[in-house]
């Protein structure tokens, strides 16, 4: 008895075409058509996509082909993709010449919020490029952080926390975004006003393999630093007064000290020759006075 044919996983080879004509096909909703015909959206919430994972999707659909179709929309006589980038570039590298698609008709305010829901679902996002993500739909579709919330299922609070990430320096967002430093050493690093100190505190971080516990930490002292400097000039302040206030009590003279650096200088009040005199004795002694 004959055996049964295999049945082919979507997104084909070169032998395919071949055969095929090239005419669209579609069934159930699903189309394929060839993947020169389909575009990355760079307006993509996602930049990043590692080699590794890359190659072995792209080793999977070798052998499996694409089980669920990349999302398009038409634009521009091509299909723009909505959500399965990473899908198509690992065909691409399986050098496949055709891909299983899902065409809908959606602006590009739809298209980014459905890119955005999709990649939050997928976890498939770093900090950086949800906080982006979130940025661009307030900035260019004019979004609130409510509508957003809502769309995402997260929390206010969490899409106000997130976005807050984009104040930290390109620097640090880019540790972020790599991975060497968490979201939680992050928002730790967030409470250090001091951008040149929170710079090198990410390097600490990552240096030391800190913990977010032990970053708080290193924070506080950080924050601490200009309140103990304030401290400091207040106590040299007091401490001068009462030197000052020493000092005339033993000369019976106003005395002033200036601290200026290199010009600093003590100050002694006197009303007459005869004062000036007495001042001399005690600070040269007697002698002084009877050497003149």
């Amino acid at each position: 008895m004959a055996s049964k044919p295999k049945k082919q996983a979507l997104g084909r080879g070169l032998d395919a075409i071949l055969i095929d004509n090239e005419e669209q096909k579609e069934q159930n909703g699903v189309s394929v058509v060839r993947i020169s015909e389909v575009e990355p959206n760079p307006d993509q919430p996602r930049k990043n996509f590692e080699n590794e994972p890359l190659e072995a999707l792209a080793e999977s659909i070798s052998q499996h082909g694409i089980i669920q179709p990349i999302l398009v929309r038409p634009k521009n006589g091509m299909y723009m993709i909505i959500t399965g980038e990473r899908r198509w570039r690992a065909a691409r590298m399986a050098g496949l010449s055709e891909v299983p698609v899902i065409i809908t008709e959606a602006d590009d305010k739809k298209a980014a919020e459905l890119a955005l829901v999709e990649n939050i679902q997928r976890k498939d996002l770093n900090p950086v490029e949800e906080a982006r993500a979130y940025a661009d739909l307030i900035n260019e579709y004019s979004y609130t952080q409510e509508e957003i919330a809502k769309k995402v299922g997260r929390s206010r609070s969490s899409i106000t926390n997130s976005l807050r990430l984009l104040e930290l320096p390109e620097t640090v967002l880019q540790h972020l975004a790599a991975g060497s430093i968490s979201e939680g050493h992050a928002k730790v690093l967030l409470s250090i006003k001091d951008q040149e100190k929170l710079e090198k505190a990410a390097e600490t971080v990552i240096s030391r393999d800190l913990s977010v516990r032990e970053t708080e930490k290193l924070a506080k002292e950080l924050n601490n630093e200009k309140e103990k400097d304030v401290v400091r000039v207040v106590y040299d302040v007091d401490h001068t007064k009462a030197l000052e206030q020493r000092v005339q009590s033993i000369i019976g003279h106003t005395v002033k000290i200036v601290q200026n650096g290199k010009r600093s200088s003590i100050n002694i009040g006197f009303s007459d020759n005869d004062d000036l005199e007495k001042i001399l004795s005690l600070l040269c002694g007697e002698q002084f006075i009877n050497e003149l």
